[in-house]
């Protein structure tokens, strides 16, 4: 009696394909009906060594040392036996699953390779189209031998799983700030839109938020990669017909590129996803290479050497008050949705400013930054640089390039204060805007609720600002920086006017956050969104006409403008970046003295008003008001 049993799997139905169908079973090189040698049958106990020995074989050889099993947990070996015998017990099912997890493998693989950067280009027929990248890979992973080749699928899965996911960042970049994400300079943003999330949904929304994307990322890298490995295998147990396949496939896309064949509007044969790694790697350089060219940049100034005495003498014994208003772009006034209401604001606030004596012109700026990082459009209108990223913003800052508000402060005949409500940590840029005192979030007395992102109603920081600052006695006239934030996304739930007198400590509008929308309820609704984001802009232009008509004087030179468009959600695909900016006072000279900018009358720029480029905007100030030229070089 021979001494080693061969253990034999149930028969495969006739008209089912055999087990050997897939790479679990398929030797490598060999097609599925192709006879092979006898295998080793997994023992039912791990201490045993069992093999399958060939029925002709007449006598039973003694075992020796190399036929000891393997070493492996007990649990390892009960998971396979329990699959083989689930497998032998069900093969048609066993086969539905392989041949489902395979067509996922390769949906995903080609979904990936397919995939656009942009929310617009997200249509079907941008998969309807042959990768280059696929017919390379599969040609490589044919030529490999099994560990090389394991290996380098996995590689690649791996890297589709990254190019994946700095798509989907793209996305998101494009469709909330109007750029592509920048590997290089961008990685801090996300902790800021967690705290966007948790601002306006709440910290557990938050913590749920980034947990998930962490899951997320780590499940694309995991599943991409174990895909590429399932599609190599079953290359490799199918290789004369891949290898047929894939020089098939390469024929095709070359000859569509020559005859530049499409379907569906798009071109058949492709290669976007290496052409998408080919930007992220030009985005890199360039990057890397502008960071050395701004600094240089920086470093020359056409006022940075003018004395003080010579800074805007013009403007000696007025009360200088810049304001920035939150996303009011260009779209706040010309979208149909917005429009309407935005622009009966402005004109009310028109009219109502000329009744107390008070004149203005307003025309365009084209912001460095879209949909977000507004203190990239401020540092921008400030500075008179084009700041349009965070490598800019951090150089900038950290020199001494003279900022328009810091002017100012160098003639010796101001003070400069600055209301930040939207600041609620350390702001180190305080010294470079040129701020003597800063009022943030926790300085202006404020008891009441947040709205959304919005720490405090606009109403509430002008007269808070009035109290402790512009309503003072003293010395010296004001340079004031005010940034509003009421008409920060998600515009729910939003504040609305109160009386003057009323306002207090804030406590007045716990009733009225209460009874607002929630931002759940119209952040994914583009038309709600356009119209809470009109209500905020009319609310924030409100407020600042009111506290001019209320507290304004002879002296009082109001210049406010927004510091981006809102996200492409709002203001649209292809929106323009320009912003409004208006000059309000009751003196004529403040007015006449920007007579040949030829703004438009008013608080509501004319469409065709001159467009300037918001980095234009210090100099050309500086030098209306009598400013001095004095440059520096490097």
């Amino acid at each position: 009696m021979p001494v080693f049993t061969r253990f034999r799997q149930p028969p495969t139905p006739a008209d089912e394909p055999h087990e050997e169908d897939t790479p679990d079973e398929a030797p490598e090189g060999r097609e599925p009906d192709e006879p092979h040698e006898p295998d080793v049958v997994e023992p039912e106990d791990p201490g045993e060594a069992v093999e399958a020995a060939p029925a002709a074989e007449p006598a039973a050889r003694t075992a020796g040392p190399s036929d000891a099993p393997r070493p492996a947990r007990r649990g390892t070996w009960r998971t396979w036996r329990t699959w083989r015998t689930w497998r032998a017990r069900h093969p048609r099912a066993a086969l539905v699953l392989r041949r489902t997890t395979t067509v996922l493998a390769a949906v995903l693989v080609l979904g990936a390779l397919l995939l656009p950067n942009t929310l617009v280009a997200l249509e079907p027929n941008r998969f309807a189209r042959i990768p280059a990248e696929a017919v390379i890979a599969a040609v490589l992973l044919l030529c490999l031998p099994r560990a090389a080749r394991r290996v380098a699928a996995a590689l690649f899965g791996l890297g589709l799983g990254v190019l994946t996911v700095l798509n989907l960042l793209d996305m998101g970049f494009t469709e909330y700030l109007g750029r592509g994400f920048n590997v290089v300079l961008d990685w801090g943003l996300l902790d800021d839109a967690q705290a966007y999330v948790a601002d306006s949904m709440g910290g557990a929304a938050a913590a749920w938020a980034a947990v998930g994307a962490v899951v997320l990322v780590v499940l694309v890298l995991v599943v991409m990669a174990l895909a590429a490995v399932r599609l190599g295998e079953l290359l490799a147990a199918h290789r004369e017909r891949a290898a047929r396949g894939a020089l098939t496939v390469a024929t095709v896309w070359m000859t569509c590129v020559a005859l530049g064949v499409q379907t569906f509007g798009v071109p058949v044969a492709t290669r976007s996803a290496s052409g998408a790694l080919e930007a992220q790697a030009h985005r890199v350089v360039d990057t890397l290479r502008d960071e050395a060219a701004f600094a240089k940049e920086a470093k020359a100034d056409r006022f940075g050497a003018t004395p003080g005495a010579q800074l805007v003498p013009d403007l000696r014994g007025k009360d200088m008050v810049f304001t920035f208003i939150e996303s009011y772009g260009r779209s706040a006034i010309e979208d149909p949705v917005t429009a309407p209401g935005v622009g009966r604001t402005l004109d009310a606030g028109t009219k109502a400013l000329a009744a107390k004596g008070f004149r203005a012109k307003s025309g365009w700026l084209t912001s460095a930054t879209y949909g977000g990082s507004s203190w990239l459009g401020h540092s921008t209108f400030l500075s008179g640089l084009w700041v349009d990223n965070q490598q800019r913003y951090r150089t900038v800052t950290a020199g001494d390039h003279l900022t328009l508000t810091k002017a100012f402060r160098e003639t010796g005949e101001w003070d400069t204060v600055g209301v930040m409500p939207g600041v609620q940590k350390a702001w180190p840029e305080a010294e470079w805007h040129g701020l003597d005192k800063v009022y943030d979030a926790f300085d202006l007395g404020y008891r009441g609720p947040k709205f959304s992102w919005s720490t405090m109603p606009d109403q509430y920081a002008l007269e808070a600002f009035q109290r402790l600052e512009h309503g003072r006695k003293r010395d010296r006239p004001l340079m004031a920086e005010v940034i509003l934030t009421s008409s920060h996304q998600p515009w729910a739930p939003l504040p609305r006017m109160v009386g003057w007198d009323e306002v207090g400590d804030g406590s007045v509008y716990d009733g009225i956050e209460a009874s607002g929308v929630e931002a759940s309820d119209i952040i994914a609704d583009s038309t709600r969104s356009k119209e809470e984001y009109g209500k905020s802009v009319a609310y924030s232009v409100t407020s600042l006409t009111q506290w001019l008509e209320r507290y304004g004087t002879d002296d009082t030179v109001l210049v406010f403008l927004g510091d981006h468009q809102p996200l492409a959600r709002v203001s649209g695909d292809g929106a323009s970046r320009d912003v409004p900016v208006s000059v309000v006072a009751k003196d004529r000279k403040v007015l006449d003295a920007i007579d040949d900018w030829n703004w438009t009358e008013g608080l509501k720029p004319a469409e065709d008003a001159p467009v300037w480029r918001m980095s234009s905007f210090r100099d050309r100030f500086l030098t209306a008001y009598g400013s001095t030229p004095h440059p520096t070089g490097e």
